[in-house]
């Protein structure tokens, strides 16, 4: 049975390598308030959206939207603890609010690897937020591997600024 197991991953495993250049990217997201969205401020000097959301534009422009990761690790660095928390307590304090954790990785490694420890590295960003008091229906993962860099080179430099998971308000 572990035999067609094994064989069933391996064709999965084929099959997503073969269709991984024909996966749309997610939908852009907007960080500013458009015109029509209605968007008034608040006695706390905050915005607030036409379905009556608070949006704070000054928490968002604080708080650290990148986390950056060591090689070949998932494990979140310790500075990252206050930031990680600030963002929970955001999605803990408005339930309609929703992130996306994009987890990427330098280009060292196979496709198939890098893309396994950008959602490694994800999910790790994902758990830290649950246990602070985010919930799961807030937060969605996607892994990129190194598919979308963040730097062009191929040096230490480079490979440090693309290890990391962006963190995009989706709301």
């Amino acid at each position: 049975m572990s035999q067609y197991r094994l064989l069933l991953i391996s064709l999965l495993s084929a099959a997503l390598v073969g269709c991984a250049s024909n996966i749309p990217d997610p939908e852009p997201t907007d960080t500013g308030m458009s015109d029509s969205g209605g968007a008034s401020t608040d006695e706390y000097g905050g915005s607030s959206g036409a379905d009556g959301e608070t949006i704070d534009s000054d928490l968002n422009a604080e708080l650290t939207m990148i986390l950056y990761f060591d090689f070949d690790q998932s494990d979140l660095r310790p500075e990252y603890g206050d930031i990680l928390a600030a963002h929970a307590r955001k999605l803990s304090n408005n339930s309609r609010v929703k992130i996306r954790l994009e987890g990427h990785a330098d280009e060292r490694g196979s496709r198939e690897y890098n893309i396994g420890l950008g959602e490694r590295r994800s999910q790790a960003v994902r758990r830290m937020l649950l246990i602070q008091g985010a919930t799961s229906n807030q937060i969605s993962t996607v892994s990129f591997g190194e598919e979308r860099p963040a730097a062009m080179g191929s040096d230490e430099e480079s490979w440090q600024l693309n290890r990391r998971v962006e963190i995009i308000y989706l709301n």
